[in-house]
C-alpha cells in the first residue's frame, strides 16, 4: 500500500514508537485515575490520532515500530488502516531502541523523525517543519517537552552519543541532549514546545483540548 503512494519527502521516512495497548502496561501513571483498562483505551484513542495525523498530509512513508511484538491485533488493524509498515523495537533501554530504529531508517532512508503516540498537542504541520529543517542541512531537530524531555527528534545520519546512558523519564532529558548537541558541534533545529500525556492532570488538560478541537470542528 506504501509503495503506490506519493510523498512529498520520499526520502524521509516518520518513526512511531507504540506499545501494545496491554492493560497495566501501558499509561501506568494514570493508574489509579483510571483503571488499566481505560489506561489502555486511552492509549489507543492517542495512538490512532497520532496515526491520523502521520499520515494525513502523505509528507513521507510510516513505520511504527511496535513493542514488545508486532503480533498484537493493534498493530495489524493499524496496518490495515493506515498506509505504514510494521518494525520491530530492538535494544535493552528506549537509548537503546531508538538508536537501533533510526540506524534502520537511515540504511534506507536520508532523513529520518521519530516520535511517540502520546503527544496530542503535535501537529502534522511540525512534521513538515521537523522534515524542513532536516532538509536545510540541520543535522538533529528537536521539539521540546514541557516536562524537561522531548516528543520528536530527528537525524540526518545515526548518532548513539545522542541516545547512550540518557536519564530517560527524568526532567534532565532535554538539557542533556543539548548539551550533547553543543559538545559534538552538531547543527540543530527545535520546534516550539509541546506537551504529552502522562499524568492525570495531563489527562484533563487532554480533555479539554479535544472538547476545543471538537468545538472548532463545529464552528
Amino acid at each position: 500500500m506504501a509503495s503506490i503512494m506519493t510523498y512529498k519527502y520520499p526520502n524521509a521516512v516518520l518513526m512511531i514508537f507504540c506499545k501494545a495497548p496491554i492493560p497495566g502496561q501501558v499509561k501506568t501513571r494514570l493508574i489509579p485515575a483510571l483503571t488499566a483498562e481505560q489506561a489502555a483505551e486511552l492509549h489507543i484513542e492517542l495512538s490512532i490520532k497520532t496515526l491520523q495525523r502521520a499520515t494525513l498530509s502523505n509528507l513521507c512513508p510510516v513505520q511504527l515500530w511496535c513493542t514488545p511484538t508486532t503480533d498484537h491485533v493493534f498493530f495489524s488493524k493499524s496496518k490495515a488502516a493506515y498506509p505504514l509498515v510494521l518494525k520491530q523495537q530492538q535494544g535493552a533501554d528506549l537509548g537503546e531502541r531508538m538508536h537501533h530504529a533510526f540506524c534502520s531508517a537511515l540504511a534506507g532512508y536520508s532523513r529520518a523523525l521519530l516520535m511517540g503516540c502520546d503527544c496530542p498537542s503535535l501537529t502534522d504541520q511540525d512534521l513538515e517543519q521537523a522534515l524542513t529543517a532536516l532538509n536545510q542541512d540541520n543535522e538533529v531537530v528537536l521539539a521540546p517537552a514541557e516536562d524537561g524531555g522531548y516528543v520528536l527528534i530527528g537525524l540526518n545520519q545515526p548518532h548513539p552519543e545522542l541516545f547512550d546512558n540518557m536519564p530517560w523519564g527524568a526532567a534532565r532529558v532535554l538539557d542533556q541532549t543539548r548539551s550533547r548537541i553543543e559538545h559534538y558541534k552538531l547543527r540543530h533545529h527545535e520546534l516550539s514546545e509541546q506537551w504529552d500525556l502522562d499524568t492525570p492532570e495531563d489527562l484533563e488538560r487532554y480533555r479539554a483540548f479535544a472538547l476545543s478541537c471538537m468545538s472548532s470542528d463545529l464552528a
